[in-house]
């Protein structure tokens, strides 16, 4: 476990939300491989991960987004 990674999942889906007000698909993507790199999703790392999926506006969750939304919950277990 990288005690970092959390933070940096913080801030980058703070970018990713801050490009253009939206997560895709491959940002959340983006977000679950930190959380896996290490072998270890801690805490922390699911605490950020269930944050985000709950700020994300239902009206914009596609197919690509919906599939991606059940990886990362299979992944990490929320």
């Amino acid at each position: 476990m990288m005690i970092n990674d959390y933070l940096e999942m913080a801030a980058k889906s703070i970018s990713h939300f801050a490009n253009d007000g939206k997560l895709d698909a491959a940002e959340l993507g983006d977000l679950l491989n930190i959380a896996l790199r290490d072998g270890v999703v801690d805490a922390n790392e699911r605490r950020i991960l269930t944050s985000i999926i709950n700020k994300v506006d239902p009206s914009e969750v596609d197919a690509a987004m919906l599939a991606k939304f059940e990886e990362v919950k299979k992944a990490v277990g929320i």
